[in-house]
């Protein structure tokens, strides 16, 4: 009998490059959420969250670069004490992460035991450091991370905050959750002793911080019930804290006062403003943001109190003390249509709605943020003829950008037309070029876009999809809606259609080695192969009904792969005979599949930004005997993360099948009263994710609580507890 493994997450899936990984994985994430930022001065900082997240810039947030963290547990806190080679990292599962190096690589320090930590520091230098987390937890390190001790809290209380302000000896914490909600304590022998200072005065408190000196501090938080922010303050050490007449509707989860005890900012959740205090708290006022970002969740003014960041699922910067804020987000959430690499090198592009367009350095392991176009037109086609700096891509209204500086910058290029451009092909020179688009429009260039001059198209009522040519050949195809195909053999000049028998649309178009062997993907599951050029087409059977958007071989005859909508990747290994269905761990409709040199290391991008890599092939096909066992309900290895938890807007749980079988996902309420259907169906093997947004089965919102979340899968079933907080 197999073991088969069966793993529930709590959180946003987001499996990262360098944990030996197999199959097709995330490389920009969906649901990005930063839970805190951290400078070391106006250019150079670092950003932790979800699923393992780590992002350093050093432009000041222009743009942000991937670090590998070598984990999926949800980070909550970053700190780097003295400089920005040596710095820290807590999170969930008893995560402690160091990297000595500016976060080039991150080690793993281990603990011993099984602890969530929210916050993290080291007060004077990077040797000894203070870790607090649930039930009271309080670790400290004097080596460095070598070894972290358990001191004694004296509370059971989740503690999410912990600043030492002046050295390493006197310190605060401050947390609740539990009842009675709300804690307070204090140490001044670096943590041998904490004692209480206040408690169960009902606000859960999410963020300390004495700006100047260890006697004028302040810690915000909520009420549960309410959401009502609160802001305590002290000017004694502690010894009195005073509720500040507070105005704030928002649940706070982060202060700080840069460098003096005047001008302070909080945020918190919802994230429609920023607050503000120029007369040491006594009142606050809101310095509203244009976009909305869920929660913020950590702010940062590393050098005074003009230049600022505030983060959540975005992030924000301001240059002039909060007056405005721009955005800088992390992530792209656009759609990406198309994805390429130049030949031989580590350098790709992505394109997609809104004028992104993404570049990787590394192979793709990691994607800075957009580059600059200044234009807003969807993107649907990129392109780099060879293996140097010249680049094209192709939308919306005409538009045709070029770029002869790698991406630095993009420039419009003289279009002949405004129809949708759907794209683009340098066929092994940077001259000669072809754009494909709506309404039949084949739009060419001789001189490497200098001039764009339209050619005459076989079809004016017929959308062109994608066109290729064969390279350093005047012979081409041309795929477009209703089962539309068309072949040229003089450059374009003439085009013939070939007949297929279809009127399904079709999408994408491949002939990987010569003019005779091709293949075409298009909706409804269609892929068709010849191997006469186009004379004769023959229907193939994917083993698939949805829409197929891309389909590549990579330079071989035998081994192809397409993809499309429901985050379908198919790959044959027999010239398209048979097709198999790989784990794209998405559900997200895919636009673009592509292997660059070999049959090994692809790509695949989507809706919401999704960019899938694989590096060895994809992982092969699901196993058919694997989804049979698992409907058979054999035994499954548990292995569950209730993180975030507790959550305020949503909570994205996340499961992954070893196999077949049927699912159902319920959330219910502590007098065992099911709230909400969330997943009732079968499932293949894979990964899933459902959102619970704290509303129940008629769209009402539900109050503040616990909750139990009961996955059944085949005969498995586990609960767990979550905490809703309003």
């Amino acid at each position: 009998m197999r073991y088969l493994r069966f793993v529930l997450i709590l959180g946003v899936l987001f499996l990262l490059p360098g944990i030996g990984q197999t199959g097709w994985f995330g490389q920009n994430p969906l649901g990005v959420v930063i839970k805190s930022v951290c400078f070391v001065n106006n250019s150079t900082g670092y950003a932790v969250g979800w699923s393992g997240i780590i992002l350093k810039t050093t432009n000041g947030g222009d743009s942000w670069l991937w670090q590998a963290s070598g984990t999926i547990a949800d980070l909550q806190a970053v700190n780097f004490p003295i400089d920005a080679d040596t710095g820290y990292v807590v999170g969930y599962s008893d995560t402690i992460l160091k990297t000595t190096d500016g976060g080039s690589t991150w080690i793993g320090q281990s603990l011993g035991s099984y602890v969530y930590l929210h916050s993290v520091q080291f007060p004077v230098d990077a040797q000894t450091g203070y870790a607090v987390g649930t039930d009271g937890v309080i670790l400290k390190t004097t080596n460095g991370g070598i070894i972290w001790l358990n001191q004694n809290s004296g509370t059971t209380q989740w503690l999410y905050s912990v600043q030492f302000p002046v050295d390493a000896q006197t310190g605060y914490a401050v947390g609740g959750v539990m009842q009675p909600h709300g804690i307070i304590i204090k140490t001044t022998d670096g943590g041998t002793t904490w004692i209480t200072q206040q408690s169960g005065f009902g606000y859960d408190l999410m963020s300390v911080q004495f700006p100047v000196d260890a006697q004028t501090g302040y810690a915000v938080g909520f009420e549960l019930y309410s959401e009502k922010g609160v802001i305590y303050k002290t000017t004694n050490g502690g010894t009195d804290w005073t509720i500040l007449n507070s105005v704030i509707p928002s649940s706070l989860y982060s202060v700080q006062f840069p460098g003096n005890i005047m001008t302070g900012y909080t945020v918190g959740w919802p994230g429609d403003s920023i607050w503000k205090t120029t007369d040491s708290g006594t009142s606050w006022f809101s310095q509203p943001i244009s976009l909305s970002s869920g929660s913020l969740n950590s702010v940062d003014f590393p050098m005074g109190t003009s230049i600022g960041y505030v983060v959540g699922r975005r992030c924000l910067r301001t240059t002039n003390g909060g007056t405005s804020w721009e955005d800088k987000p992390f992530v792209t959430f656009n759609l990406l249509r198309s994805v390429h690499f130049p030949v031989g090198s580590q350098v790709g592009y992505a394109v997609g709605d809104s004028g992104t367009i993404i570049e990787t350095t590394d192979g793709g392991d990691r994607w800075p943020i957009h580059q600059f176009t200044g234009f807003k037109t969807p993107l649907y086609s990129v392109h780099f003829p060879t293996n140097d700096s010249t680049g094209y891509a192709v939308g919306d209204s005409g538009t045709i950008l070029k770029t002869t500086d790698a991406g630095a910058s993009w420039s419009r290029q003289l279009s002949p037309t405004t129809h949708l451009l759907s794209s683009v092909n340098f066929p092994g020179n940077r001259d000669t070029g072809y754009i494909v688009g709506d309404q039949g429009s084949i739009v060419t260039t001789t001189d490497g876009g200098v001039n764009w001059t339209e050619q005459n198209s076989p079809d004016t009522l017929i959308n062109f999809n994608d066109i290729q040519f064969l390279t350093n050949s005047d012979s081409g195809y041309i795929v477009g809606d209703s089962g539309a195909i068309f072949k040229t053999t003089d450059a374009g000049l003439n085009w013939v259609r070939q007949v297929a028998g279809l009127s399904n649309n079709l999408s994408s178009v491949h002939f990987p080695i010569d003019a005779q062997t091709g293949y075409i993907a298009g909706d409804r599951g269609t892929i068709i192969k010849t191997t006469d050029g186009g004379t004769n087409w023959v229907n193939l059977t994917s083993g698939t009904t949805s829409n197929l958007r891309s389909i590549d071989f990579p330079a071989n005859l035998q081994i192809g792969y397409a993809a499309g909508d429901s985050g379908i990747i198919l790959q044959t290994t027999n010239g398209g005979a048979d097709w198999g269905r790989q784990n794209s761990r998405t559900t997200n409709p895919l636009y673009s599949v592509y292997f660059p040199t070999d049959t090994l290391t692809g790509y695949a991008v989507g809706s919401g930004g999704v960019v899938l890599k694989t590096t060895d092939g994809g992982g092969g096909w699901v196993e058919v005997e694997e989804e049979k066992a698992g409907a058979r309900g054999q035994r499954l290895e548990v292995k569950l993360n209730t993180a975030p938890n507790p959550f305020s807007e949503k909570t994205v749980i996340q499961y992954l099948l070893p196999a077949s079988t049927s699912v159902t996902l319920r959330v219910y309420n502590i007098s065992g009263q099911v709230v909400k259907v969330l997943v009732k169906e079968p499932k293949l093997a894979g990964a899933y994710q459902a959102v619970w947004d704290g509303k129940n089965g008629l769209g009402q919102e539900v109050g503040s609580g616990v909750y139990f979340v009961r996955l059944e899968a085949g005969d498995y079933s586990e609960t767990r507890k979550v905490v809703l907080i309003r």
